[in-house]
Formats: structure tokens, sequence, C-alpha cells
């Protein structure tokens, strides 16, 4: 029971690491930078633009590297 759950965990890997250290990296690179984002929407919202396309990516692709 417990392999089949981290297995199913781990398929989603590359979005997980997207989703839980990219996406907020991102938004903070995008605050110290002194950009505000259109629209009136967040800078983690903003980040979440390339940091899940990248996710994505690797998920799709099976790698990081290209």
């Amino acid at each position: 029971m417990i392999a089949k759950t981290l297995k199913a965990i781990f398929d989603f890997g590359p979005l997980l690491f997207a989703a839980g250290f990219l996406l907020p990296l991102f938004a903070e690179l995008i605050a110290l930078s002194g950009w505000t984002p259109p629209f009136g929407l967040s800078t983690l919202a903003i980040g979440a633009i390339p940091a899940l396309a990248f996710g994505l990516y690797a998920q799709i692709r099976g790698t990081w590297l290209w």
C-alpha cells in the first residue's frame, strides 16, 4: 500500500518539484526585481506560469535536461 502510494507520488515528481520549489523561487525573483505583474495578479500567479511550464515539460519529456 505504501509503495503504491509513493510510486504514484514520484510519478509526478517534476510537477511537484516545480510547484514546491520553482514556483516560490520565481515569485521571489519577480518580487525582488521590483516588477509589478499586470492585471493585478500576484507574483505567485505570475511565477506559476514558467515554473509549471518547466515542470510539465520535464514530466512529458522525462528529464529536466534538454
